[in-house]
């Protein structure tokens, strides 16, 4: 499994690296702006992310101008479900107008921090992507 990791916050990074290496390669964009540059880089070497875990709440871009970022770009190279990212927003917000607008906005899931990992492991279960991760 190929996952980009959005998040601004170095411990929570670190935390969602250590728990997410052992499914696959893992790529950090520190903020929202370095986040979309890489997804783009990516979709131009014809490699695809399976999963973007997005934070919401980063200096400049915030998550949910990078989740309609990513779905513009998809859009754009016709890349449509099931090859289309699963998008699991990751935030230390949980009040509905973030959460209803992270779906409006195309994210398949939603994960209120701090993360642990029975709920990531539950949300990768969840997205269908237990066989790029290893899982059984």
């Amino acid at each position: 499994m190929k996952t980009l990791i959005v998040e601004d916050d170095p411990v929570a990074s670190k935390m969602m690296q250590a728990m997410l290496a052992p499914f696959g390669e893992c790529v950090h964009a520190a903020n929202g702006a370095e986040a979309i540059e890489k997804f783009q880089a990516e979709i131009e070497k014809l490699s695809l992310f399976d999963l973007v875990c997005l934070d919401i709440m980063m200096p400049g871009v915030s998550g949910h101008d990078v989740l309609k970022a990513i779905r513009t770009i998809e859009e754009e190279r016709h890349i449509l479900p099931p090859r289309a990212a699963k998008i699991l927003m990751t935030s230390a917000l949980d009040d509905s107008k973030n959460i209803l607008g992270a779906f409006a906005n195309q994210c398949e899931a939603y994960l209120v921090k701090p993360i642990e990992y029975e709920q990531l492991v539950a949300k990768i279960r969840f997205l269908d992507l237990e066989r790029e991760a290893g899982l059984k």
